[in-house]
């Protein structure tokens, strides 16, 4: 897609109609919402841990990996016991506004497209919800057109273009998110290529700006062990970031470049494929590669 006409150049397999579990791409939403809402700044500093507790229950990190920091290195490594607290302390209205501003929850206007969709506010209760909503869990589903979408309104300096398979059209946008917010979701994009999770889409030569996903397709919460283990208790449960099965995850790649003269904007999904880093991003670095090659 072209970021700032919402054109279409390609489309192929489920990427109009392909509704998903969107992972942490949906993180740019939560990012975006969080600042601003100035909960965070990318600067603030967040406790390094292997999960969050979210109403008695353990949420943990992919792999339980630790990970923590500022909120910068935090989005680049996709870390989810920062983004789900994060999501639970915004709250569900907020979030929920924040994806519809991206276009979640309406048509997209577009033959052959499904709309994407979240529960409303109302319906997203308590803690544990709001978090696994905000890392893209829950009941959140999207098309990659959708994530495409979000990461074209990045590109655009936060105005969301209408996708449209009419060449040479007119243009249509609307402001979803204040310009200043947007260059700040776009720098720590680029920190996920440059250093973190979406390091197989760095174009040499090219600055990119993008975002894994590793979506769970099945639920990864089982009953934590009674009385053993650090910080279990009797009749929690603990949910845990499953990457390490790939067959129960679809991998994810949302990603813009030129970065700072963005061109084209790229998703890639890739169901039962494991992490989007390791597979959908190099797909997405070869799109990317190629559309830049041909003067797109």
């Amino acid at each position: 897609m072209q970021p700032s006409t919402g054109q279409i150049l390609a489309v192929a397999g489920l990427g109009l109609d392909g509704l998903q579990t969107p992972g942490s791409t949906f993180k740019m939403v939560t990012l975006t919402a969080t600042l601003e809402a100035h909960l965070a700044d990318p600067h603030t500093v967040f406790p390094y841990a292997t999960y969050a507790t979210l109403d008695g229950v353990k949420l943990s990190n992919a792999n339980g990996e630790e990970c923590g920091g500022t909120l910068e290195l935090a989005f680049a490594v996709s870390c989810n016991s920062v983004f789900a607290p994060l999501g639970a302390k915004l709250g569900s209205a907020k979030l929920v506004a924040a994806a519809e501003s991206f276009g979640f929850n309406h048509d997209p206007d577009i033959a052959g497209a499904a709309e994407s969709t979240l529960p409303a506010a109302s319906q997203i209760q308590g803690e544990l919800d709001t978090g696994s909503t905000a890392i893209g869990q829950g009941e959140v589903l999207a098309s990659p057109l959708q994530m495409g979408l979000i990461a074209a309104t990045i590109a655009n300096e936060g105005r969301r273009p209408t996708p449209t398979f009419l060449l040479g059209g007119p243009t249509a946008t609307a402001r979803a998110v204040p310009a200043d917010v947007a260059h700040t979701v776009r720098h720590l994009m680029i920190g996920v290529v440059r250093m973190g999770t979406g390091t197989a889409a760095a174009i040499p030569g090219v600055v990119v700006a993008g975002k894994t996903g590793t979506a769970e397709l099945k639920s990864a919460c089982t009953p934590a062990a009674n009385g053993s283990g650090e910080g279990s208790e009797a009749g929690k449960e603990q949910c845990s970031g499953g990457e390490s099965e790939a067959s129960n995850t679809d991998a994810w790649f949302a990603a813009f470049a030129p970065a700072y003269r963005p061109q084209l904007v790229v998703c890639v999904m890739l169901v039962k494929d494991g992490a989007g880093g390791a597979t959908a991003a190099p797909i997405a670095r070869q799109i990317l590669e190629a559309g830049l090659k041909a003067g797109i």
